[in-house]
């Protein structure tokens, strides 16, 4: 299955953020999505999730449009990470996890035994098993991140989008976080991540696609895609590049 847009417009009602996208997403490829701040990113992520209508163009999945698809059956394809989010209730890290369950039963309906087994080995995943009944308002915001994305592979999507899914993290869940999406992509799921950081995507990604100003500069294999002159240019800053001289593995620094 392939998700993918077709001679997309994105925005709002009183403003358009990009245009002329096509963007496609096979299962068991990861795409990483990178551009500078208002570029479009999130506006585009939100449009491929059903969340924004298109303003112009379609966003298809598989042989039909994602317009024709309801909110659960949607939700039973592609899971959602966004960065950050904000409760007013005190649930449990738990019952936030169980909430990806939903999609396959009903709102009404009490969680089965095959969801808590569900809940409870995303949990134990991502390493915050001993949170479960911590209520989620007080954990940190690094948790609160590794909790949402326990959430969305509970609803075992094939498609997976994640808006800068490291950007509350330390270092070491940094690495936890860009392991486990190359694991689902290895797994089979389509994966679109965003991210400030090209290291991140040279890492984890297959394929790069940079976008600035809501047009798309540059889309293809990611250690084509991500070198310094596109970088400079997508970014209008100047970079360092540092090689490992063992690996032979290249790091893009600001600067």
């Amino acid at each position: 299955m392939i998700l993918s847009s077709h001679n997309l417009s994105i925005g709002y009602r009183d403003r358009v953020v990009g245009s002329q996208l096509d963007v496609s997403l096979k299962a068991g490829e990861v795409l990483a999505l990178l551009g500078p701040n208002g570029g479009g990113k999130t506006t585009l992520l939100k449009t491929l999730l059903g969340l924004l209508p298109p303003i112009a163009g379609e966003v298809r999945l598989g042989d039909r449009s994602l317009a024709s698809y309801t909110a659960r059956e949607r939700a039973r394809r592609i899971g959602y990470v966004p960065q950050s989010h904000a409760v007013t209730f005190a649930f449990t890290v738990q019952t936030i996890v169980l909430m990806g369950r939903i999609a396959h039963g009903s709102i009404f309906s009490r969680p089965t035994t095959a969801d808590r087994v569900i809940a409870s080995r995303m949990l134990e995943r991502f390493g915050i098993a001993h949170l479960a009944d911590r209520p989620y308002s007080m954990i940190s915001g690094g948790e609160r991140q590794l909790a949402l994305l326990a959430r969305a592979l509970a609803q075992e999507p094939q498609f997976i989008m994640l808006d800068e899914p490291t950007a509350s993290l330390d270092f070491g869940n940094q690495g936890r976080v860009m392991q486990e999406i190359r694991a689902l992509g290895s797994s089979g799921r389509g994966v679109l991540f965003t991210t400030h950081d090209p290291n991140h995507a040279m890492r984890s990604a297959d394929r790069a696609l940079l976008l600035r100003q809501g047009a798309r500069i540059a889309d293809g294999e990611v250690r084509v895609v991500l070198n310094r002159r596109q970088l400079e240019a997508l970014y209008g800053a100047k970079l360092t590049v540092v090689q490992d001289r063992d690996s032979g593995e290249s790091a893009f620094l600001p600067g």
